[in-house]
């Protein structure tokens, strides 16, 4: 199926293989379903997004096809905890990474020479090393000096990486406010 056909905001006809109980997930109006006209609306968005990191439209294309495959798949499942836009970012984002990853992972062995194969070591350096360091100690020193609320949820959800359930109970709070004081401790840092 081509994307670029689906701009206009029309439902997608189905293909024969394809599965039609994600399609009609897609359309029910509850929490966790996206409509497909309100996905298809950040395309653009999207495929701006995607030829900025890699400068290839045909690759940025092909990677948004891969989001809303990923969707329509139901591999990525909405929640509904964030923006429609960011969560379809995020996926794009991910998409991004592993396409990097891979190309990465063969370029080095398509060198047609051995000398213009370099290899590296994969630790850091240790001027690398030193500069993580300092970075890490002036965050751990900024995230001390949050007020107590915003520093025990930055502790103990982001430093000890703690399920937010298990935050929630040992705060005594609401995931919402857990969210909000995370938002408000992420912007103080900033």
């Amino acid at each position: 199926m081509i994307w670029a056909d689906h701009i206009g905001g029309t439902e997608p006809e189905l293909e024969p293989a394809m599965n039609t109980t994600h399609l009609s997930a897609l359309s029910m109006p509850h929490p966790g379903t996206v409509c497909w006209t309100e996905m298809v609306s950040h395309r653009s968005y999207l495929i701006r997004f995607a030829q900025r990191k890699l400068h290839d439209p045909m690759l940025a294309e092909d990677l948004v096809h891969d989001v809303f495959e990923a969707v329509m798949s139901g591999c990525a499942a909405f929640s509904g905890r964030s923006a429609l836009r960011s969560w379809l970012t995020g996926i794009l984002k991910n998409k991004l990474v592993d396409l990097i990853r891979d190309r990465a992972r063969y370029h080095e062995m398509d060198a047609d020479d051995d000398e213009a194969l370099q290899y590296e070591c994969a630790a850091a350096r240790p001027d690398e090393l030193a500069e993580h360091r300092e970075r890490l100690a002036l965050a751990l020193g900024h995230i001390e000096r949050l007020p107590e609320g915003l520093r025990e949820v930055m502790r103990w959800r982001v430093l000890h990486d703690e399920d937010t359930e298990v935050v929630c109970e040992r705060l005594a709070i609401s995931q919402e406010s857990l969210f909000v004081r995370l938002h408000r401790a992420r912007k103080l840092l900033n």
